[in-house]
């Protein structure tokens, strides 16, 4: 919100507050301590309030002083901005110059609808988090593999024990065990299922090896000391929380914490990652990681996406504000992917999602012969994801998480159906 916002926002609620108990603009200021000509200024949005006058203003105008004052409001504006952004709202062209208007003349239709839009997204994500499950939880998958086993198998037995007539009471006991055992079989592994499906109401939860790594990642970050992959839960989680954590230790020994920050510090803001590269004499590739993880000045909320060059994510560490998909459901249109057919060669592009939100992105794309002549070919593509400040400039690219979970329905690179989104019926 700009502070040009959040003064309109204020005087605009003094003038509301004081119209809404009667009172004269005269008497009011002359309480305060303040000519009616100043107090006509504030109200109309063309002199600053201070936090002592605003509690002399609260205090007259028989009202909690953050009421008047902009700084609680600033979220309740994020949020209507934020619901205006949504793709589902593109027919309706909310007028977005008199949101701050809105919010002070209207707080409880303001109120009633950030709530109806916090309470779509909620239900948007436990929906997409839903259908990964169903469509990529190996457990699940495995667990339902497991039950129709057993309910073939116990099947099987049945018939043979109806419909083959005389059976050696020797045979009709094996067949009886196997009865038995398969109906045990059956009775736990529902009832895991059963239990693994009440947990789905769980948010966040992680599903895969690489989801596992990415949370203790993440839950790394805010905890003070460096993190440690015994806590994880598989085995195959530590095994890629080992490596992972290897390949951090090397690249802070490649490129110090101290070096990068010196050199940030040196350039002019923002600061552009390639020729911070040149001027540390360093790889790319090793000073985009970097970034990612030290996130010095100018680069807080930074993120960063690797994928081979099958176009699978194999490092994911999520920019503030934007939402990863699941491994191996990304959008086509990210830059990343753009860097792939062009390796060697860094490709700057802004970026916005669906909801509305702004990412200065780098992509950077090369290519290893680890094993020699004779070995593969090996590609690598990373994209640095920074915020940007602000609205989004009108020319940059439309992206998103997955088709799967995303709304703009009229993408030219869409591989499927969105889950959030009623497609329109064939005419």
């Amino acid at each position: 919100m700009t502070g040009r916002d959040a003064n309109v926002l204020t005087g605009t609620r003094i003038r509301e507050r004081r119209l809404a108990i009667s009172r004269r603009q005269s008497d009011v200021a002359r309480s305060v301590g303040i000519s009616p000509a100043y107090l006509n200024l504030i109200e109309h949005n063309r002199r600053p309030v201070g936090p002592e006058l605003i509690a002399r203003l609260a205090d007259e105008l028989e009202v909690p002083a953050d009421e008047l004052a902009e700084g609680r409001e600033e979220i309740r504006i994020s949020a209507l901005r934020e619901a205006a952004a949504h793709p589902v709202a593109a027919g309706a062209a909310p007028e977005l110059e008199q949101v701050t208007e809105f919010l002070a003349r209207y707080p409880g239709w303001s109120a009633l609808l950030i709530a109806q839009a916090r309470r779509a997204g909620g239900l948007e994500r436990q929906l997409i988090d839903l259908s990964d499950r169903m469509t990529q939880d190996p457990y699940l998958l495995t667990t339902l593999h497991e039950v129709l086993s057993a309910v073939t198998a116990v099947r099987s037995t049945a018939a043979i024990l109806v419909e083959e007539g005389e059976i050696s009471p020797e045979w009709r006991a094996r067949f009886h065990a196997n009865l038995h055992q398969d109906s045990q079989r059956l009775s736990l592994t529902a009832q895991a299922l059963v239990a693994y499906l009440d947990s789905f109401e769980a948010e966040g939860q992680a599903i895969t090896p690489q989801d596992e790594v990415e949370a203790w990642l993440a839950e790394a970050e805010t905890d003070d000391g460096a993190p440690d992959p015994g806590k994880l839960a598989s085995d195959a989680a530590r095994a890629m929380g080992t490596h992972l954590l290897a390949g951090l230790q090397a690249d802070r020994l490649a490129l110090p914490d101290a070096l990068l920050s010196d050199g940030v510090a040196a350039l002019p803001h923002p600061v552009d990652p390639v020729q911070l590269a040149a001027r540390l004499a360093v790889p790319l590739d090793l000073v985009m990681r970097r970034l990612a993880d030290l996130r010095p000045a100018g680069f807080h909320g930074a993120g960063l996406l690797v994928c081979d060059g099958s176009g699978v994510l194999t490092t994911r560490r999520a920019a503030q504000g934007f939402a990863l998909p699941r491994a191996g459901d990304s959008c086509a249109l990210w830059p990343l992917y753009h860097a792939l057919a062009v390796p060697q060669v860094a490709l700057a592009r802004i970026v916005v999602t669906p909801e509305g939100r702004g990412f200065r992105t780098l992509s950077f794309a090369q290519r290893q012969q680890p094993q020699g002549m004779d070995g593969p070919l090996l590609t690598q593509a990373l994209m640095l994801m920074l915020p940007v400040d602000g609205p989004a400039p009108s020319d940059a690219l439309p992206i998103g998480p997955a088709c799967r979970i995303c709304p703009r329905a009229a993408c030219p690179a869409r591989r499927e159906a969105s889950i959030l989104m009623a497609q329109a019926a064939p005419g």
